[in-house]
């Protein structure tokens, strides 16, 4: 990867702290292996506004659908079951879509690293 260029800053909605994570995450890949993370992280990635969106559904059509979303099966399912915990769980998760989002891509990067990492 050239270093003039941050392929990271393309992606929608990434804030400070999740690139930092980024470089730091790819700090001893090489540029295959860099190449190869971004291509795995991208398709993975969820950005806040999708987040949000998703969070948005989740209050008023599908509880949990958010829980579902970031591989969290059994919260979604008793969001589902419990009308998003009476609704408080689907408020706050709204509120903290972005926390949400960037607990679910620190996951994310640390599968495309293993990925990228086992790959090259």
């Amino acid at each position: 990867m050239d270093m003039y260029q941050n392929p990271y800053m393309s992606l929608s909605g990434i804030t400070p702290e999740e690139l930092a994570l980024l470089q730091q995450a790819t700090a001893g890949l090489t540029d295959e292996q860099k190449k190869y993370f971004f291509m795995v992280y991208s398709g993975k990635r969820k950005s806040p506004q999708d987040m949000l969106i998703f969070c948005i559904i989740g209050l008023f059509l599908v509880p949990g659908l958010q829980r579902f979303i970031t591989g969290q099966i059994g919260m979604g399912i008793l969001y589902l079951f419990t009308v998003g915990l009476c609704f408080i769980g689907s408020i706050v998760d709204l509120i903290n879509h972005k926390k949400l989002a960037y607990e679910y891509n620190q996951k994310m990067a640390f599968e495309s690293f293993n990925l990228a990492k086992m790959g090259n």
